[in-house]
C-alpha cells in the first residue's frame, strides 16, 4: 500500500459514498478513484450517477452505480448486498447525501413536518439503515465509516434550523458508534465541509447576504474544492492512513468554524 491507501488490483478498496451525484459527493467519489478504489455511486439519479462513475474510472478507479434512495431502509439495504455481491467486500461507507431542503433558508415557524421529516429520514434514518447494513463487511475488512456533518451542527445556523439540528445529531451517533464499533475494529468519523457546491451556490442565492457573511469570516478567503480540499480529506478518513483516528469530527472549511 502506498499514498493515501493506495492499493493494487488484488487489494482494491470497495468505498460506497451516498448521493455522490454532484457536490462534495462528487468530490470524495473521485478523490477516491484517484487512490485507485473501486468506488460505488450509490444514489437515485442513474444518469448522473454512471457519468460521476466514470469520472471515477477516469481518475484511476473503477468507478460504479448502484441505485440507493438514501431515506428508505429497503434501498439502502438493497445497495450494500449489490455492493457484496459484485466486489464481495466493503471498506468504506461515506454517507454524504442530504436533504434537497438542506440549502433553503426558512424560520422554524414555516418548517412543515413533512419538510422537517425529510431531512431527517435522509440524514439521520439514513445513517441508522447504513450503519445497520454495512457493519458485519466493515467488521470482516476492518473499514471505516464517515459521515459528512456540517458546522451548522456546531455553531447552529438561523433559518436553518432543521438542517442545523440533524448535523447535530449526526456528530452524536458518530461518536456513539466509533464507541461501540470500536471493539469490531471499525472506526467512525465525521467531516464538516465548507465547499463551493451547486447546493451552496443555491443558498447564496436565495439569501445574497450570505456569500459575504461566509467569506468574511474564512481565514483562507475561499471555499474549499470538493475534491482536492474535501474529497481528499475525506480519503484520508477512509483509509488506513487514519488507523488510529475514531470518534473525530474533522472540519475541513478554511478555519471558519470558531467552535468545536
Amino acid at each position: 500500500m502506498t499514498g493515501s491507501g493506495t492499493q493494487d488490483v488484488a487489494g482494491r478498496r470497495t468505498i460506497v459514498v451516498t448521493g455522490a451525484t454532484g457536490g462534495v459527493g462528487r468530490g470524495i467519489a473521485i478523490a477516491c478513484g484517484e487512490a485507485g478504489w473501486s468506488v460505488w455511486i450509490a444514489a437515485r439519479r442513474e444518469r448522473e450517477g454512471l457519468a460521476v462513475a466514470e469520472e471515477v474510472t477516469t481518475a484511476g478507479g473503477v468507478g460504479h452505480f448502484v441505485a440507493c434512495d438514501a431515506g428508505d431502509p429497503t434501498s439502502v439495504e438493497h445497495a450494500i448486498a449489490t455492493v457484496l455481491a459484485q466486489d464481495g467486500r466493503i471498506d468504506g461507507v461515506c454517507h454524504n447525501a442530504t436533504s434537497g431542503l438542506s440549502p433553503v433558508p426558512v424560520a422554524l415557524s414555516e418548517v412543515s413536518l413533512a419538510d422537517f421529516q425529510d431531512h431527517v429520514n435522509v440524514a439521520l434514518r439514513a445513517a441508522w439503515a447504513l450503519a445497520r447494513s454495512c457493519h458485519d463487511a466493515l467488521a470482516a475488512t476492518r473499514g471505516s465509516m464517515l459521515i459528512l456533518t456540517s458546522e451548522a451542527g456546531f455553531e447552529g445556523k438561523a433559518k436553518l434550523p432543521p438542517y442545523a439540528g440533524v448535523k447535530g445529531a449526526q456528530r452524536g451517533f458518530a461518536r456513539a458508534l466509533a464507541r461501540e464499533w470500536g471493539r469490531d475494529g471499525i472506526r467512525v468519523n465525521a467531516l464538516a465541509p465548507l465547499a463551493s457546491t451547486p447546493a451552496m451556490e443555491t443558498a447564496f442565492e436565495l439569501d445574497p447576504a450570505m456569500a459575504s457573511r461566509v467569506l468574511n469570516r474564512n481565514p483562507l478567503g475561499r471555499l474549499g474544492d470538493a475534491t482536492e480540499d474535501i474529497g481528499r480529506a475525506a480519503r484520508f478518513l477512509l483509509s488506513d492512513d487514519a488507523r488510529y483516528v475514531s470518534g473525530h469530527t474533522l472540519m475541513v472549511d478554511g478555519g471558519s468554524c470558531p467552535a468545536i
